[in-house]
């Protein structure tokens, strides 16, 4: 890419197809194309000239377009449904309203052990960490995306995609993390910051075992390695002490370089 556009060789190989460039290219020029109209009308001169019959094809199909389209623009609610589906998967409804059920259990949990004076750590802090992870394996899984394949050809797919989706998770999660939070005598500053690591130690670990194996196998080493413990001692384990912060800091940091080397990965 040169400035804001594609380089003519960079356009001319791409129009050339085969192996002239190589996938991440490909999918970097399709990208760049969906907006960019200088670029387009570019290759579009490039086909032109290579094939001469295409331009006859084309006119006779947006000879077609033009008699049964609507001048009639599409519905509010249709253009915010559309936005809203870059950036979460259809079957990303149910996994959050699980979710919320499992923070309103967590909840009650907490009321019901403080009324009664358990002395019991809040069960909220305790899953708050992982709790978004949840969302995160249903926003790049073959199995649980019934329109997998369709995005996967798109050329936004890959680690874009993914990123949008787990930004969508965290936008809906952590607020209501909070709110539980704050109701159950717990600080956010607990868990925010482990939160957000788990979340990209997914991404990271999902370039290797897919995302929702990465978030089950995380999910359920914290809870054997922490949350047990802590229900069993009755006390907020360290990891989740001010103390920690620094490691949590650096897991993030680690997993996030992960994540932008494996890139590629997430274009399989």
């Amino acid at each position: 890419m040169s400035g804001v556009h594609a380089s003519e060789q960079l356009i001319e190989r791409y129009a050339a197809g085969g192996s002239a460039l190589s996938p991440e290219q490909e999918w970097t020029i399709e990208a760049h194309l969906e907006t960019c109209m200088v670029c387009q009308q570019r290759l579009a001169q490039i086909f032109a000239e290579r094939q001469p019959q295409l331009g006859d094809l084309l006119d006779v199909v947006w000879q077609d377009v033009a008699a049964t389209a609507t001048s009639t623009p599409a519905p509010v609610r249709s253009q915010l449904k559309r936005r809203l589906l870059t950036w979460a998967s259809p079957s990303l409804l149910p996994w959050l309203a699980m979710t919320a059920l499992v923070v309103l259990a967590a909840l009650g949990f907490d009321i019901v052990a403080r009324t009664g004076s358990a002395g019991l750590p809040s069960l909220v802090v305790l899953l708050a960490p992982v709790m978004p992870l949840l969302g995160v394996a249903a926003s790049w899984t073959r199995r649980m995306d019934p329109m997998y394949e369709l995005i996967a050809g798109a050329p936004r797919a890959g680690l874009s995609m993914v990123l949008r989706r787990t930004a969508a998770v965290l936008v809906v999660v952590i607020p209501m993390l909070a709110i539980a939070a704050v109701l159950a005598d717990g600080s956010p500053v607990l868990w925010l910051l482990p939160c957000l690591a788990f979340t990209l130690g997914t991404l990271a670990l999902g370039t290797v075992i897919g995302v929702a194996r990465a978030a089950g196998t995380l999910a359920l080493c914290w809870a054997v390695a922490v949350v047990i413990p802590s229900l069993l001692t009755g006390a907020i384990p360290v990891v989740l002490h001010p103390i920690s912060f620094p490691g949590w800091v650096l897991a993030a940091v680690v997993a996030a370089v992960v994540v932008h080397r494996r890139a590629p990965a997430y274009l399989t």
